[in-house]
Protein backbone atom coordinates (compact mmCIF):
# COMPACT_ATOMS: atom_id res chain seq x y z
CA UNK A 1 0.00 0.00 0.00
CA UNK A 2 1.18 3.44 -1.12
CA UNK A 3 1.26 5.87 1.45
CA UNK A 4 -1.40 8.15 -0.04
CA UNK A 5 -3.42 5.10 0.25
CA UNK A 6 -2.73 5.01 3.96
CA UNK A 7 -3.00 8.71 4.17
CA UNK A 8 -6.41 8.38 2.67
CA UNK A 9 -7.60 5.59 4.78
CA UNK A 10 -5.96 7.27 7.98
CA UNK A 11 -8.35 10.39 7.32
CA UNK A 12 -11.43 8.17 6.21
CA UNK A 13 -11.19 6.12 9.76
CA UNK A 14 -9.97 9.45 11.75
CA UNK A 15 -13.66 11.18 9.95
CA UNK A 16 -15.24 8.06 10.71
CA UNK A 17 -14.31 7.99 14.38
CA UNK A 18 -14.77 11.16 15.33
CA UNK A 19 -18.80 11.25 14.03
CA UNK A 20 -18.67 8.32 16.37
CA UNK A 21 -17.81 9.22 19.76
CA UNK A 22 -19.75 13.02 18.61
CA UNK A 23 -22.51 11.77 20.51
CA UNK A 24 -20.57 10.37 23.78
CA UNK A 25 -20.29 13.34 25.98
CA UNK A 26 -23.01 12.55 28.78
CA UNK A 27 -23.18 8.88 28.33
CA UNK A 28 -20.14 6.41 29.50
CA UNK A 29 -22.01 3.18 28.58
CA UNK A 30 -19.01 0.31 29.30
CA UNK A 31 -16.15 -0.58 29.75
CA UNK A 32 -13.47 2.60 28.09
CA UNK A 33 -16.60 4.39 26.96
CA UNK A 34 -18.71 4.77 23.92
CA UNK A 35 -16.34 3.59 21.39
CA UNK A 36 -15.10 0.83 23.86
CA UNK A 37 -11.41 2.51 22.94
CA UNK A 38 -11.24 4.44 25.83
CA UNK A 39 -11.97 8.18 23.72
CA UNK A 40 -13.87 10.76 25.32
CA UNK A 41 -15.79 13.95 23.31
CA UNK A 42 -16.63 15.35 26.89
CA UNK A 43 -15.88 19.14 27.14
CA UNK A 44 -14.61 21.36 30.08
CA UNK A 45 -12.64 17.91 31.49
CA UNK A 46 -10.90 18.44 34.80
CA UNK A 47 -7.52 19.32 34.78
CA UNK A 48 -6.27 19.45 38.22
CA UNK A 49 -8.10 17.89 41.30
CA UNK A 50 -6.76 16.47 45.07
CA UNK A 51 -8.42 14.46 47.76
CA UNK A 52 -5.41 13.50 49.30
CA UNK A 53 -5.51 13.60 53.15
CA UNK A 54 -3.91 16.45 54.36
CA UNK A 55 -3.71 18.14 51.79
CA UNK A 56 -6.86 21.33 50.68
CA UNK A 57 -9.56 19.16 48.52
CA UNK A 58 -9.70 20.90 45.11
CA UNK A 59 -12.51 20.29 42.46
CA UNK A 60 -14.29 17.15 43.97
CA UNK A 61 -17.78 17.89 43.71
CA UNK A 62 -18.40 15.05 45.38
CA UNK A 63 -17.13 11.78 47.20
CA UNK A 64 -19.51 8.58 47.96
CA UNK A 65 -18.22 5.53 50.13
CA UNK A 66 -18.96 2.24 48.17
CA UNK A 67 -19.83 -0.97 50.42
CA UNK A 68 -17.57 -3.65 50.13
CA UNK A 69 -14.85 -4.09 47.30
CA UNK A 70 -14.74 -4.12 43.71
CA UNK A 71 -13.06 -2.76 40.77
CA UNK A 72 -15.60 -2.11 38.08
CA UNK A 73 -14.97 0.61 36.46
CA UNK A 74 -18.22 3.57 36.60
CA UNK A 75 -21.08 3.28 33.92
CA UNK A 76 -23.12 6.36 33.22
CA UNK A 77 -26.22 6.69 31.15
CA UNK A 78 -28.85 10.27 32.03
CA UNK A 79 -27.46 11.11 34.88
CA UNK A 80 -26.70 7.54 36.71
CA UNK A 81 -23.82 5.31 37.33
CA UNK A 82 -23.93 1.87 37.80
CA UNK A 83 -21.34 -0.22 39.30
CA UNK A 84 -20.99 -3.49 41.45
CA UNK A 85 -19.83 -4.37 44.56
CA UNK A 86 -18.76 -7.80 46.86
CA UNK A 87 -20.14 -7.07 50.28
CA UNK A 88 -18.91 -9.53 52.67
CA UNK A 89 -21.44 -11.40 54.51
CA UNK A 90 -20.89 -14.53 57.32
CA UNK A 91 -18.89 -17.53 56.82
CA UNK A 92 -21.43 -20.04 56.07
CA UNK A 93 -23.30 -17.78 53.56
CA UNK A 94 -20.48 -16.53 51.14
CA UNK A 95 -20.34 -12.39 49.68
CA UNK A 96 -23.39 -10.61 48.77
CA UNK A 97 -22.89 -9.44 45.16
CA UNK A 98 -24.52 -6.58 44.41
CA UNK A 99 -25.18 -3.72 41.30
CA UNK A 100 -25.04 -0.01 42.66
CA UNK A 101 -26.86 2.96 40.81
CA UNK A 102 -25.71 6.16 42.21
CA UNK A 103 -26.85 9.49 41.15
CA UNK A 104 -24.28 11.52 38.88
CA UNK A 105 -25.39 15.02 40.33
CA UNK A 106 -24.88 14.31 43.74
CA UNK A 107 -23.40 10.89 44.41
CA UNK A 108 -26.50 9.63 46.27
CA UNK A 109 -27.12 5.84 46.12
CA UNK A 110 -30.48 5.77 44.22
CA UNK A 111 -30.64 1.50 44.65
CA UNK A 112 -28.51 -1.03 46.27
CA UNK A 113 -29.59 -4.64 44.64
CA UNK A 114 -28.26 -7.83 45.90
CA UNK A 115 -28.02 -9.50 42.82
CA UNK A 116 -26.57 -12.97 44.16
CA UNK A 117 -26.63 -12.72 47.57
CA UNK A 118 -24.71 -16.31 48.87
CA UNK A 119 -22.05 -15.92 46.02
CA UNK A 120 -19.33 -18.93 46.64
CA UNK A 121 -16.25 -17.60 45.65
CA UNK A 122 -12.63 -18.94 44.64
CA UNK A 123 -9.32 -17.83 45.34
CA UNK A 124 -8.55 -14.31 44.16
CA UNK A 125 -5.13 -12.19 42.98
CA UNK A 126 -4.15 -9.39 45.30
CA UNK A 127 -5.12 -6.95 42.63
CA UNK A 128 -8.49 -8.38 41.69
CA UNK A 129 -11.50 -8.19 43.31
CA UNK A 130 -14.83 -10.63 43.16
CA UNK A 131 -16.78 -7.31 41.81
CA UNK A 132 -13.97 -6.60 38.79
CA UNK A 133 -15.93 -6.64 35.01
CA UNK A 134 -17.55 -3.59 34.33
CA UNK A 135 -21.33 -3.29 33.55
CA UNK A 136 -22.96 -2.36 30.28
CA UNK A 137 -25.77 -0.23 30.40
CA UNK A 138 -28.24 -0.34 27.61
CA UNK A 139 -31.24 2.02 27.08
CA UNK A 140 -33.52 0.50 30.00
CA UNK A 141 -31.43 -2.33 30.99
CA UNK A 142 -28.03 -2.67 32.99
CA UNK A 143 -25.78 -6.11 32.53
CA UNK A 144 -23.68 -7.54 35.43
CA UNK A 145 -21.26 -9.82 34.87
CA UNK A 146 -19.25 -11.69 38.26
CA UNK A 147 -17.43 -14.29 36.10
CA UNK A 148 -18.21 -17.88 37.04
CA UNK A 149 -20.47 -16.92 39.47
CA UNK A 150 -22.86 -15.65 37.42
CA UNK A 151 -24.43 -12.94 35.04
CA UNK A 152 -27.54 -10.79 35.23
CA UNK A 153 -29.66 -8.08 33.54
CA UNK A 154 -31.37 -5.86 35.77
CA UNK A 155 -33.95 -2.87 34.79
CA UNK A 156 -33.09 0.71 35.52
CA UNK A 157 -35.07 0.78 38.76
CA UNK A 158 -33.11 -2.17 39.90
CA UNK A 159 -35.27 -5.04 39.39
CA UNK A 160 -33.99 -8.09 38.29
CA UNK A 161 -35.27 -9.47 34.83
CA UNK A 162 -32.99 -12.29 34.60
CA UNK A 163 -29.90 -14.65 36.20
CA UNK A 164 -27.57 -17.17 34.81
CA UNK A 165 -25.64 -19.46 36.83
CA UNK A 166 -24.94 -22.09 34.35
CA UNK A 167 -21.24 -21.31 33.13
CA UNK A 168 -19.53 -22.89 35.76
CA UNK A 169 -15.54 -22.94 35.30
CA UNK A 170 -12.76 -22.96 37.36
CA UNK A 171 -11.17 -19.21 37.71
CA UNK A 172 -7.58 -18.61 38.17
CA UNK A 173 -6.71 -15.67 40.00
CA UNK A 174 -11.05 -14.83 40.16
CA UNK A 175 -12.93 -12.77 37.32
CA UNK A 176 -11.88 -10.04 35.47
CA UNK A 177 -12.95 -9.23 32.11
CA UNK A 178 -16.21 -7.32 30.85
CA UNK A 179 -18.91 -8.81 28.46
CA UNK A 180 -19.77 -7.12 25.49
CA UNK A 181 -22.94 -6.26 23.40
CA UNK A 182 -23.39 -7.16 19.89
CA UNK A 183 -26.75 -7.25 18.42
CA UNK A 184 -28.98 -9.24 20.52
CA UNK A 185 -26.09 -11.24 22.07
CA UNK A 186 -24.29 -10.87 25.43
CA UNK A 187 -20.87 -12.32 24.62
CA UNK A 188 -18.16 -12.52 27.08
CA UNK A 189 -14.83 -15.33 28.24
CA UNK A 190 -14.54 -17.65 30.49
CA UNK A 191 -11.14 -18.80 30.25
CA UNK A 192 -10.63 -20.74 33.32
CA UNK A 193 -7.77 -23.27 34.72
CA UNK A 194 -8.58 -25.81 31.52
CA UNK A 195 -11.11 -25.52 28.47
CA UNK A 196 -11.44 -21.96 28.00
CA UNK A 197 -14.70 -21.19 25.96
CA UNK A 198 -16.31 -18.01 24.75
CA UNK A 199 -19.92 -17.60 25.50
CA UNK A 200 -22.85 -16.01 24.03
CA UNK A 201 -26.29 -15.51 25.93
CA UNK A 202 -29.31 -14.00 24.65
CA UNK A 203 -29.73 -10.35 26.11
CA UNK A 204 -33.23 -10.75 26.24
CA UNK A 205 -33.56 -13.79 28.56
CA UNK A 206 -30.12 -14.69 29.54
CA UNK A 207 -30.24 -17.94 27.55
CA UNK A 208 -27.26 -19.56 26.31
CA UNK A 209 -26.90 -19.21 22.26
CA UNK A 210 -23.63 -20.31 21.72
CA UNK A 211 -20.86 -21.61 23.23
CA UNK A 212 -17.29 -22.16 21.57
CA UNK A 213 -13.96 -23.73 22.85
CA UNK A 214 -10.47 -22.08 22.41
CA UNK A 215 -7.99 -24.46 21.35
CA UNK A 216 -4.87 -23.02 21.93
CA UNK A 217 -0.79 -24.85 22.86
CA UNK A 218 -0.43 -22.38 25.85
CA UNK A 219 0.52 -24.15 28.79
CA UNK A 220 -1.87 -21.85 31.03
CA UNK A 221 -5.25 -21.54 29.78
CA UNK A 222 -6.12 -18.21 31.80
CA UNK A 223 -7.13 -14.88 30.74
CA UNK A 224 -9.38 -11.93 31.60
CA UNK A 225 -9.92 -10.15 28.59
CA UNK A 226 -12.63 -8.04 27.52
CA UNK A 227 -13.68 -8.07 24.03
CA UNK A 228 -13.91 -5.74 21.17
CA UNK A 229 -16.49 -5.96 18.99
CA UNK A 230 -15.26 -4.84 14.98
CA UNK A 231 -17.10 -4.57 11.11
CA UNK A 232 -14.73 -5.95 8.37
CA UNK A 233 -16.20 -5.40 4.85
CA UNK A 234 -19.60 -5.23 6.21
CA UNK A 235 -18.91 -8.44 8.65
CA UNK A 236 -19.11 -8.11 11.94
CA UNK A 237 -16.48 -9.79 14.20
CA UNK A 238 -16.24 -10.06 18.01
CA UNK A 239 -12.36 -10.13 18.73
CA UNK A 240 -10.99 -11.62 21.74
CA UNK A 241 -7.09 -12.32 22.64
CA UNK A 242 -7.01 -15.64 25.15
CA UNK A 243 -3.62 -17.56 26.02
CA UNK A 244 -2.12 -18.24 23.04
CA UNK A 245 -3.93 -16.35 20.33
CA UNK A 246 -5.90 -13.93 19.55
CA UNK A 247 -9.61 -14.85 17.73
CA UNK A 248 -12.01 -13.41 15.91
CA UNK A 249 -15.48 -15.03 15.89
CA UNK A 250 -19.28 -14.70 14.13
CA UNK A 251 -21.83 -13.13 16.03
CA UNK A 252 -24.03 -15.61 14.46
CA UNK A 253 -23.25 -19.01 15.65
CA UNK A 254 -19.37 -17.99 17.27
CA UNK A 255 -17.50 -19.68 14.47
CA UNK A 256 -13.99 -19.03 14.71
CA UNK A 257 -12.88 -16.76 11.39
CA UNK A 258 -9.25 -16.23 12.00
CA UNK A 259 -6.65 -16.20 14.42
CA UNK A 260 -2.95 -15.15 15.45
CA UNK A 261 -1.10 -16.81 17.61
CA UNK A 262 1.39 -15.50 20.12
CA UNK A 263 2.86 -19.20 22.12
CA UNK A 264 2.72 -18.77 25.66
CA UNK A 265 1.11 -15.58 26.33
CA UNK A 266 -1.54 -15.72 29.21
CA UNK A 267 -3.25 -13.87 31.87
CA UNK A 268 -4.26 -11.64 28.98
CA UNK A 269 -5.96 -8.62 29.98
CA UNK A 270 -5.73 -5.53 27.85
CA UNK A 271 -9.06 -5.01 25.80
CA UNK A 272 -8.01 -4.54 21.60
CA UNK A 273 -8.02 -0.97 20.07
CA UNK A 274 -9.21 -0.48 16.20
CA UNK A 275 -8.50 1.86 14.39
CA UNK A 276 -6.65 3.00 10.80
CA UNK A 277 -7.86 -0.95 9.32
CA UNK A 278 -5.20 -2.56 12.13
CA UNK A 279 -6.12 -4.51 15.43
CA UNK A 280 -3.81 -3.51 17.99
CA UNK A 281 -3.15 -6.68 20.90
CA UNK A 282 -1.35 -6.88 23.87
CA UNK A 283 -0.60 -10.85 24.65
CA UNK A 284 -0.26 -10.93 28.57
CA UNK A 285 2.28 -12.66 31.07
CA UNK A 286 5.06 -12.98 30.56
CA UNK A 287 6.77 -11.80 27.30
CA UNK A 288 4.58 -9.17 27.08
CA UNK A 289 4.07 -7.90 23.35
CA UNK A 290 2.07 -5.39 21.54
CA UNK A 291 1.15 -6.12 17.80
CA UNK A 292 -0.99 -4.46 15.28
CA UNK A 293 -2.76 -7.38 12.82
CA UNK A 294 -4.96 -6.77 9.97
CA UNK A 295 -8.19 -8.61 10.68
CA UNK A 296 -9.21 -9.16 7.01
CA UNK A 297 -8.18 -12.91 6.98
CA UNK A 298 -9.30 -16.35 7.21
CA UNK A 299 -7.78 -18.88 9.55
CA UNK A 300 -4.05 -18.77 10.98
CA UNK A 301 -2.74 -15.36 10.12
CA UNK A 302 -0.03 -15.44 11.97
CA UNK A 303 2.37 -15.39 9.13
CA UNK A 304 0.60 -13.40 6.75
CA UNK A 305 -1.54 -10.70 8.58
CA UNK A 306 0.63 -9.34 11.47
CA UNK A 307 1.73 -5.66 10.45
CA UNK A 308 4.43 -5.65 13.46
CA UNK A 309 5.13 -6.10 16.70
CA UNK A 310 6.93 -4.31 19.54
CA UNK A 311 7.91 -5.52 22.89
CA UNK A 312 9.77 -3.11 24.75
CA UNK A 313 7.27 -0.89 27.37
CA UNK A 314 4.13 -3.27 26.17
CA UNK A 315 1.34 -3.69 29.31
CA UNK A 316 0.36 -6.33 31.14
CA UNK A 317 -3.02 -4.86 32.64
CA UNK A 318 -3.89 -1.49 31.04
CA UNK A 319 -5.58 -0.96 27.34
CA UNK A 320 -3.75 0.47 24.64
CA UNK A 321 -5.40 4.12 23.12
CA UNK A 322 -5.10 5.43 20.05
CA UNK A 323 -4.75 9.07 19.62
CA UNK A 324 -4.90 10.56 15.48
CA UNK A 325 -1.94 8.69 13.87
CA UNK A 326 0.03 7.58 17.43
CA UNK A 327 -0.53 4.44 19.36
CA UNK A 328 0.14 5.03 23.56
CA UNK A 329 0.55 2.23 26.17
CA UNK A 330 1.28 2.83 29.62
CA UNK A 331 3.24 -0.26 30.82
CA UNK A 332 2.02 -1.61 34.66
CA UNK A 333 5.50 -0.46 35.74
CA UNK A 334 4.78 3.54 34.89
CA UNK A 335 6.53 3.69 31.16
CA UNK A 336 4.69 5.56 28.94
CA UNK A 337 5.52 4.67 25.33
CA UNK A 338 3.86 6.75 21.79
CA UNK A 339 4.21 4.60 19.03
CA UNK A 340 3.36 5.63 14.93
CA UNK A 341 0.30 3.42 14.65
CA UNK A 342 0.48 2.51 11.75
CA UNK A 343 4.07 1.14 11.96
CA UNK A 344 5.15 0.25 15.60
CA UNK A 345 7.62 3.13 14.81
CA UNK A 346 8.78 4.33 18.43
CA UNK A 347 8.26 7.95 19.41
CA UNK A 348 9.28 8.72 22.14
CA UNK A 349 9.15 6.94 25.82
CA UNK A 350 9.12 8.19 29.64
CA UNK A 351 8.48 7.15 33.07
CA UNK A 352 5.68 8.61 34.46
CA UNK A 353 6.10 6.43 38.32
CA UNK A 354 3.68 4.25 40.18
CA UNK A 355 2.18 0.94 39.15
CA UNK A 356 -0.57 1.21 36.61
CA UNK A 357 -3.55 -1.05 36.02
CA UNK A 358 -6.34 0.98 34.76
CA UNK A 359 -6.56 1.72 31.02
CA UNK A 360 -5.78 5.53 29.47
CA UNK A 361 -8.57 7.65 28.38
CA UNK A 362 -7.90 10.09 25.91
CA UNK A 363 -10.38 13.54 25.94
CA UNK A 364 -10.01 17.47 25.30
CA UNK A 365 -6.06 16.59 23.50
CA UNK A 366 -5.17 15.14 27.11
CA UNK A 367 -4.52 11.62 28.04
CA UNK A 368 -5.74 10.88 31.49
CA UNK A 369 -3.48 8.15 33.55
CA UNK A 370 -4.38 6.63 36.83
CA UNK A 371 -2.06 5.01 38.42
CA UNK A 372 -2.48 2.07 41.38
CA UNK A 373 -1.23 4.50 43.82
CA UNK A 374 -4.39 6.96 42.85
CA UNK A 375 -2.36 9.66 41.59
CA UNK A 376 -3.56 10.67 37.98
CA UNK A 377 -1.07 11.86 35.73
CA UNK A 378 -2.61 14.21 32.87
CA UNK A 379 -0.35 14.35 29.75
CA UNK A 380 -0.80 15.95 26.82
CA UNK A 381 -1.14 14.03 23.77
CA UNK A 382 1.15 15.21 20.74
CA UNK A 383 4.43 13.90 19.44
CA UNK A 384 6.17 15.40 21.94
CA UNK A 385 6.10 14.25 25.67
CA UNK A 386 4.64 17.02 28.44
CA UNK A 387 3.41 16.36 31.55
CA UNK A 388 0.65 19.04 32.45
CA UNK A 389 -0.53 18.01 35.44
CA UNK A 390 -0.30 15.63 39.06
CA UNK A 391 -3.30 14.51 40.94
CA UNK A 392 -3.55 12.68 44.30
CA UNK A 393 -6.60 11.09 45.53
CA UNK A 394 -4.72 9.36 48.53
CA UNK A 395 -6.73 6.03 48.19
CA UNK A 396 -5.99 2.81 45.80
CA UNK A 397 -7.27 3.03 42.82
CA UNK A 398 -7.04 -0.10 39.65
CA UNK A 399 -10.82 0.74 37.89
CA UNK A 400 -10.58 2.96 34.74
CA UNK A 401 -11.95 6.42 34.36
CA UNK A 402 -15.54 7.44 33.24
CA UNK A 403 -16.23 10.69 31.84
CA UNK A 404 -19.01 13.50 30.99
CA UNK A 405 -19.37 16.66 30.19
CA UNK A 406 -17.36 18.69 32.80
CA UNK A 407 -16.66 15.74 34.78
CA UNK A 408 -14.74 12.75 35.55
CA UNK A 409 -15.73 9.76 37.54
CA UNK A 410 -12.48 7.97 39.49
CA UNK A 411 -13.86 4.58 42.03
CA UNK A 412 -11.06 4.15 44.64
CA UNK A 413 -10.70 1.34 47.27
CA UNK A 414 -13.38 2.93 48.92
CA UNK A 415 -14.99 5.35 47.81
CA UNK A 416 -16.09 6.77 43.96
CA UNK A 417 -15.09 10.24 43.04
CA UNK A 418 -17.14 12.71 40.89
CA UNK A 419 -14.37 15.53 39.87
CA UNK A 420 -14.85 18.42 38.20
CA UNK A 421 -15.12 22.41 38.98
CA UNK A 422 -16.73 23.06 41.97
CA UNK A 423 -19.63 25.75 42.06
Amino acid sequence: MTFSTYRFVFCLATTLFESEVASGERNWPEFRGPTAQGVSSAKNLPLHWSAAQGKPETNIVWKAAIQGEGWSSPALQDDKIYITSAVAGTEDRGLSLQALCLNAKDGSIVWQKPVFPQAKTARIHGKNGNASPTPIVEQDRVYVHFGHMGTACLNLDGGILWKNTELAYTPVHGNGGSPVLVEDLLVFSCDGDDSPFVVALSKADGKIRWKTTRMTDAKKKFSFCTPTVIEVRGRKQIIIPGSGAVCAYDPKDGAEIWRARYGEGYSVVPRPVFAHGLLFIATGYDRPTVFAVKPDGKGDVTDTHVAWTITRGAPNTPSLLVVEDRLYMISDAGILTCLEALTGKELWQERIGGNFSSSPMFGQGRIYLQSEEGVGTVVDSGKTFKILARNDMGERSLASYAAADGALFVRTALHLFRIGAVK
